[in-house]
């Protein structure tokens, strides 16, 4: 019986329990093993402060390399661009929406002054730029715990994956959605990684749950986070979207307070999506990223 690997908090479990239920129908019985993360451990201290790659993914890929897990299920945009050696991403399903969500109230609709929480340092530079006259603050948790937060008027609204919303059912709490254009998204967001060991009964079960057009688009995304040398807690958006054969993306790098932002996007064959994004973050690096890279982490 495959064991899937997965963090404890109610959306990863959600996921765990999403793939297990397709390879369930596709005749492979899977057990669930439950696994705290770095991430995990540390609450009370913003995710960029902690600067660590591998923050949620570690331990999960040490217990695919010992054999205690045959696959494990992440939010792609935890999973470093830089897998373990042994390890393979042997399946990307169908993306679920990729934008970042507002909930409380829409960002027009906040007050001067107003209190906005996010974990996100990339949610909370773009946000700065947006709107200046908030005060973003960091909220930790898990989008329970962040929910209540809001509810009991700590915050005035609260930024968040739109994806994680509604895969548990909290859709409707979205007051808006806010266009890449907007908030560009983080590199894989709304995205699942199946991640398994290079060879054994787990990648081949994975197989039939990889969906061409979200791999192409999240390899493209990828990419660009690979060329900037950046791992998920960065400045860093990145969005494409692959359909035709080709792959579309675009990405943004901002200083924290908001005050500089290099934005460019590329287009190239699908097949070459990983290239294509590579070249712009190249570009974004050449048009000001590396400074504003520097400066924030020396």
């Amino acid at each position: 019986m495959p064991v899937i690997a997965s963090r404890g908090s109610q959306l990863a479990l959600w996921q765990a329990r999403w793939v297990s239920a397709q390879l369930t129908a596709a005749g492979h019985e899977c057990r669930i093993e439950i696994i705290k993360t770095t991430g995990d451990k540390i609450t009370d201290v913003p995710l960029a402060k902690v600067g660590s790659k591998g923050l949620f993914t570690k331990e999960i890929e040490e217990a695919l390399l010992d054999g205690r897990a045959d696959l494990a299920v992440h939010s792609l945009k935890d999973l470093p661009t830089e897998l373990p050696q042994g390890l393979i991403l042997a399946a990307v399903p169908e993306r679920e929406d990729p934008r970042d969500a507002v909930v409380g109230k829409r960002l027009a609709d906040l007050a001067i002054g107003a209190k906005v929480g996010t974990s996100s340092l990339r949610r909370s530079a773009q946000l700065r730029k947006l709107r200046p006259d908030l005060a973003v603050e960091s909220v930790r948790g898990n989008l329970d715990t962040r929910l209540r937060k809001l509810d009991e008027g700590q915050y005035d609204a609260i930024l968040l994956a739109a994806a994680g919303l509604k895969r548990l059912g909290w859709g409707a709490r979205i007051a808006e959605i806010l266009d890449p254009e907007v908030m560009c998204p983080a590199v894989g967001q709304g995205a699942l990684a199946i991640e398994t060991r290079t060879a054994g009964a787990g990648r081949d079960a994975c197989a039939a749950l990889d969906h061409l057009a979200t791999r192409a688009a999240v390899i493209a995304e990828r990419g660009v986070l690979a060329a900037l040398g950046g791992g998920c807690q960065v400045p860093i958006g990145a969005h494409a979207i692959a359909a035709d054969g080709r792959v579309r993306v675009q990405a943004v790098v901002a200083s924290p307070d908001g005050s500089e932002m290099v934005r460019a996007e590329s287009e190239g064959p699908a097949g070459e999506a990983e290239a294509v994004g590579r070249r712009l973050g190249a570009e974004l690096l050449e048009r000001g990223a590396r400074r504003i890279l520097d400066a924030v982490y020396p």
